[in-house]
């Protein structure tokens, strides 16, 4: 039984809920832990096509456990290696979409940003308020937030330290959609079922050859759009695509 997350099945749709409430979801290491071994856990679920994440009533996750982190030193941390499990996100290949609601700082803005996708409430706060403790993003933050924002903008709000609103998330390209509060659930759980009936193979070669794109020359990204796009064609998924859209009826894709 998991002690800092919650776990439930919505059809073909995996929740992972952060669930440390009394203290904003910060996250520890072994929460991290827990969330990444779930999501591992639902990537290797033939039954689940869609991975979401969400946080409590109150916030998403206002950043890392500071408690935890207070007597580490450089050599601890180099021991330790805590931001391994990290690197386990970026090899789940099924769409994993973030809910945000309230607070989304420090670890919690860098695990929304490991996601595919990022749904907001009007409300929502994104943030790296690491300078402010003397310190700065280690989880792939400075990384993921550079390539969505660019340069001069991510140097600004990590040099400044200030939370960005849902508004500006939004205008910078770092989440995909806005809701009002009372609908965040319902607007996140109706995104994710869309992306559950489509092709889950499809989905997969899309994820792999756009993260391709962001850091690959073209013809190293064109290279793999290609090859995938072949692969595409020995599914069983692409048969019934096509045979539906001839039929003028909708596709019923299994993931072969």
């Amino acid at each position: 039984m998991s002690k800092d997350i919650r776990v439930s099945t919505q059809g073909e749709i995996g929740i992972i809920q952060l669930d440390r409430p009394e203290v904003a979801n910060a996250l520890n290491r072994s929460m991290v832990d827990e969330i990444v071994r779930q999501m591992e856990e639902f990537d290797h679920n033939e039954e689940i096509r869609v991975i979401v994440i969400k946080g409590s009533e109150k916030a998403f996750a206002a950043g890392a456990d500071i408690a935890e982190m207070t007597e580490e030193t450089s050599m601890s941390l180099e021991l330790a290696n805590p931001f391994a499990v990290w690197d386990r996100m970026m090899l789940i290949k099924k769409p994993m979409i973030a809910v945000v609601n309230g607070f989304a700082l420090g670890g919690g803005f860098e695990l929304a940003l490991h996601c595919d996708l990022i749904i907001a409430d009007e409300n929502a706060k994104f943030g790296f308020p690491e300078v402010t403790l003397g310190v700065m993003p280690g989880a792939g933050g400075t990384q993921y937030l550079t390539k969505v924002m660019g340069r001069a903008k991510a140097l600004e709000w990590m040099w400044l330290g200030e939370p960005m609103s849902a508004t500006d998330a939004l205008h910078y390209g770092v989440i995909n959609r806005i809701v009002a509060p009372e609908m965040l659930e319902e607007e996140s759980m109706l995104l994710a079922e869309k992306l559950a009936k489509q092709a889950p193979i499809a989905l997969r070669l899309i994820k792999e050859a756009v993260n391709e794109a962001v850091d690959a020359p073209m013809s190293e990204g064109l290279k793999l759009e290609r090859k995938n796009f072949y692969l595409a064609f020995s599914t069983q998924d692409q048969k019934e695509g096509m045979r539906a859209f001839t039929e003028k009826r909708k596709p019923f894709f299994k993931g072969v």
